[in-house]
C-alpha cells in the first residue's frame, strides 16, 4: 500500500496538458503552479532567481517535496533550494520530459542537429518571445513591424534589419511535432504543419511520452532519471551525462 504524500509542482506552462493529466492519475495529493514560457526568454539569472522567489513562498511545512516540472534550461534552474526535499529530472529542457528520456532526445537530436521542436503546450501556451515583456528578444527591439522599423531608423534601414531578423534560423531544417496524445493534437498538427511550410522545413511527427512526468508525481524518482536535492543544498549543473547534481549551501 502506497503511503499518500502531499508534493507541490513547479512547472513551465508548456507542460500544463501532460502534468496535469499526470497528476489527476497520481496516488499523492499534488498542487501546481505554472510559471510563464516567457521566463525561459530572460536569462538564466532571472529566471534562477524568479523561481528561487516561487519556491521560497511555498508553505513547506505542509509538503513532503517540491517537484519541479523543468530540465536544466539553459541553467534556469541552477541554485534552487528549499528547506524540504526537491526533485528534479535529469534533463536539458522540456523535451526530454515530453519525450520521455533523456536517451531518446539525445538520439534524436543527433540524428536531426537542425529541428525545431513543437509541442500542444508550445502552440497554446508559448508566447512569442519578442512580445513578452521584459525578454531578451523583446529588449533588443525584436518583432517590430517593418512599418514600426522604418518609422524609427528609415526605410532602407528598416529592410535590412528585416532581412537580417528572418536569417536568424537558417539552420533549423525540419519541424519535430512532438505529439503525447493529449489534447487537441489534430489541430495542433496542422498548424505545426502549416509553420514547417511556411518556412521551407520538413515536417516530422515525433511520438511523446509522458513516462518522465508520471513517474515524477507518482513519487518514482530512479536516480537515473531524477535528482532530489537534499536539504542545505542546491542544484548546479554537472556538465556530464547526468546533467545535474546537488552541492552544499
Amino acid at each position: 500500500m502506497i503511503t499518500q504524500k502531499r508534493y507541490y509542482v513547479l512547472a513551465c506552462e508548456i507542460l500544463f496538458r501532460e502534468i496535469c493529466q499526470a497528476a489527476s492519475q497520481s496516488p499523492h495529493v499534488i498542487d501546481i503552479s505554472f510559471e510563464k514560457k516567457a521566463l525561459h526568454d530572460m536569462g538564466d539569472a532571472y529566471m534562477s532567481k524568479a523561481l528561487q522567489d516561487r519556491v521560497n513562498q511555498i508553505n513547506h511545512s505542509i509538503y513532503d517535496a517540491v517537484l519541479l516540472g523543468y530540465g536544466l534550461c539553459n541553467n534556469g534552474i541552477k541554485h534552487l533550494h528549499a528547506p524540504i526535499p526537491i526533485v528534479a529530472p535529469r534533463a536539458h529542457d522540456c523535451i526530454t520530459l515530453l519525450m520521455g528520456s533523456k536517451e531518446k532526445y539525445a538520439e534524436y537530436f543527433a540524428k536531426n542537429p537542425g529541428a525545431y521542436y513543437q509541442s500542444s503546450g508550445w502552440q497554446e501556451r508559448g508566447i512569442a518571445e519578442s512580445e513578452a515583456e521584459g525578454t531578451i528578444p523583446q529588449q533588443l527591439g525584436m518583432g517590430k513591424t517593418y512599418e514600426e522599423y522604418a518609422k524609427e531608423y528609415g526605410e532602407e534601414n528598416a529592410e535590412f534589419l528585416m532581412s537580417m531578423l528572418s536569417d536568424m534560423t537558417p539552420h533549423y531544417k525540419k519541424m519535430a511535432f512532438i505529439n503525447n496524445g493529449i489534447g487537441d493534437t489534430t489541430s495542433i498538427r496542422e498548424i505545426a504543419k502549416q509553420r514547417a511550410q511556411d518556412q521551407d522545413w520538413e515536417f516530422e511527427e515525433v511520438e511523446g511520452n509522458n513516462k518522465l512526468i508520471e513517474q515524477l508525481v507518482n513519487g518514482q524518482w530512479n536516480e537515473k532519471d531524477f535528482l532530489i536535492i537534499p536539504l542545505s543544498h542546491k542544484i548546479t549543473p554537472s556538465n556530464d551525462d547526468s546533467i545535474i547534481a546537488s552541492i552544499p549551501l
